[in-house]
């Protein structure tokens, strides 16, 4: 697993403001990578009670939140993921559905839909500048940048990630 420096501060390839964003990124995600290390599918799969999501499915729903922020934020062009995206749909709002049809893969399995999507964030946001992170809009009757929409994906990541390591110490056979 790739070892990062902990520097918020700009990337080659990124305006400034964008590569300390895009820097964030890359540690959250990394975090959450070392969270599900050397999990099979049987322990991906996982629930701990009828309400609970697996990790496989809270992986698959970062990856699906972050979709939905390219389409929002990334001028309508979107990626596609068509072998995925029924997994996906069910990863946005997870619950039963989720619970149902996310299952039974290797973690390399969303570790490519991770990677795959991220690839593509980050061709978009090198294609961005520091002003493009400060354009508002209006959402949800509030006014929002850009900034703060791909802040909300990975806080989302954050919270998912303490999901993770939470589930993965009561796996069956967690010392």
């Amino acid at each position: 697993m790739e070892q990062l420096d902990l520097i918020i501060g700009p990337i080659d390839g990124f305006t400034p403001a964008v590569g300390r964003l895009v820097s964030m990124m890359r540690y959250v995600r990394s975090t959450t990578l070392r969270a599900v290390d050397g999990l099979g599918a049987h322990q991906l799969d996982y629930l701990y009670d009828d309400r609970s999501n697996s990790i496989g499915a809270l992986l698959a729903h970062i990856a699906s939140v972050e979709l939905a922020y390219q389409r929002v934020t990334f001028d309508g062009r979107g990626l596609s993921l068509p072998d995925h995206e029924a997994e996906l749909t069910a990863a946005v709002q997870l619950g039963d559905r989720a619970r149902q049809e996310i299952r039974g893969h290797p973690l390399d399995h969303y570790v490519r839909i991770l990677e795959a999507v991220r690839a593509f964030t980050l061709d978009e946001l090198a294609r961005r500048n520091d002003q493009w992170l400060d354009e508002t809009t209006s959402w949800n009757g509030r006014r929002v940048n850009n900034y703060f929409k791909w802040f909300h994906v990975f806080e989302d990541e954050l919270n998912h990630r303490g999901q993770i390591r939470w589930l993965r110490s009561r796996l069956p056979g967690a010392g």
